[in-house]
């Protein structure tokens, strides 16, 4: 069975977009969360939470959404999040 990738943006607490993969969400939004966070930008930007998801095939097509992604304006990055359906 292939691994399942997703691209996720979280909103950190002061209102800044983060974005990441992962193949799974939930355990990663812990670690982001995690008193260790995983990345020094959440680190200092606790709680976040999770404010959009999109499925990927593979990890390189997760991957280059995610540069699309961290590319975008932020009022860009705004709409996506205003847009996603849960």
């Amino acid at each position: 069975m292939k691994q399942r990738w997703f691209v996720y943006m979280l909103r950190c607490s002061d209102n800044s977009l983060y974005t990441g993969i992962t193949t799974d969400i939930q355990r990663r939004i812990k670690e982001h969360n995690g008193e260790k966070s995983v990345t020094r930008y959440t680190r200092v930007r606790q709680p976040v939470i999770l404010v959009y998801q999109e499925y990927a095939l593979t990890r390189s097509e997760a991957t280059r959404r995610e540069l699309q992604i961290k590319s975008m304006t932020k009022e860009e990055k705004e709409e996506l999040v205003v847009n996603y359906r849960h």
